[in-house]
């Protein structure tokens, strides 16, 4: 009966190690033992001189997860793959997690890939000096008051008139001064 493994990797490597011991299991002729192999990754939206871009990011870096029918050819196959650490578990013995888990992980794979919940990363924070690039304050330079990554608005104060106007805008909209 197959179970759900964690396996130990090289950060940055997991894809790698991923794509190795599928190939091998198959080289060896035990695809029947190794059913799944997964890198669980979440799809995140990061602004980046001004635009929207989406990348995919390692849930768990560091980790692969596979569902394997352990035996000792399937514990060589992995534990000799390159770039692998080992298993999770105590004293080196494969500790299998239960499904209820493995599913969690998965499906938060799933629901990231289906509807991603979008988390925002900006490269400007509380307090940084910004550029307006678009809108009716486009090329003012203001200073970042909030940040809501719920609505992905930005509260910049602007000096207009003189005086310091907060101005709620998109991420998109700013960019940090250089």
């Amino acid at each position: 009966m197959a179970r759900w493994y964690i396996i130990h990797a090289y950060s940055g490597f997991e894809n790698k190690v991923r794509d190795q011991i599928l190939a091998d299991a198959t080289r060896l002729g035990l695809e029947a033992l190794v059913e799944q192999v997964e890198v669980p990754v979440e799809t995140v939206t990061e602004v980046r001189r001004g635009k929207k871009v989406q990348s995919e990011r390692k849930f768990f870096p560091g980790y692969v997860l596979a569902k394997l029918s352990m035996n000792d050819d399937v514990y060589h196959l992995v534990k000799n793959t390159p770039k692998v650490t080992g298993f999770l578990g105590s004293s080196g013995k494969p500790q299998p997690i239960s499904e209820a888990e493995a599913a969690r992980i998965l499906n938060t794979k799933e629901e990231a890939a289906a509807a991603p919940k979008h988390q925002v990363k900006v490269d400007y924070e509380i307090g940084d000096a910004v550029k307006v690039l678009e809108g009716p304050f486009a090329s003012f330079n203001g200073v970042v008051e909030e940040l809501d990554f719920d609505k992905s608005k930005v509260k910049v104060s602007v000096s207009i008139f003189g005086r310091a106007t907060p101005v709620e805008l998109d991420f998109d909209q700013v960019e940090r001064s250089k």
